[in-house]
């Protein structure tokens, strides 16, 4: 698999949504190794708060593949899922989720921890973090 250039692409998208002026979040998902789709944060564009970059990866990668279930398929995002993404790669079965750096205030990963979750992705996070740290950081101080 190619880590690097799934989180390249997602790292692409997110300059997209810093030049939008949204949180600069960019995700990819990937089916037999090849990007399906591609995203980043559009809620304030689209005046949406639940069009975030995972939320718009999955409905995207659904409707290419023809099905609700993506369980052959994993997601690349610059930063953890909130527990509303969550709950959305949960219902969608992703089969992995990489991201490059935690969210500490509004991580949602946790939930597949539940003993009761009904569907465990693999997690894999500590990507790029660097990168993907300096990139919020420029964003929220721009925005003080």
């Amino acid at each position: 698999m190619q880590v690097k250039k799934f989180f390249d692409a997602a790292f692409l998208e997110a300059k997209k949504s810093l030049e939008n002026g949204e949180v600069p979040i960019g995700c990819v998902v990937v089916y037999k190794n090849k990007i399906i789709a591609r995203t980043h944060n559009q809620n304030i564009k689209n005046n949406n708060a639940t069009d975030h970059a995972e939320i718009l990866a999955i409905k995207e990668a659904s409707k290419i593949l023809g099905t609700r279930y993506l369980d052959d398929c994993d997601l690349f995002v610059t930063l953890e899922p909130c527990a509303m993404c969550s709950g959305a790669i949960g219902l969608a079965r992703l089969r992995r989720v990489y991201f490059a750096i935690n969210d500490k205030k509004f991580g949602g990963m946790k939930l597949f921890l539940e003993q009761n979750s009904f569907h465990k992705p693999e997690i894999y996070g500590g990507f790029f973090e660097e990168k993907a740290r300096l990139l919020l950081q420029d964003f929220f101080q721009n925005k003080r």
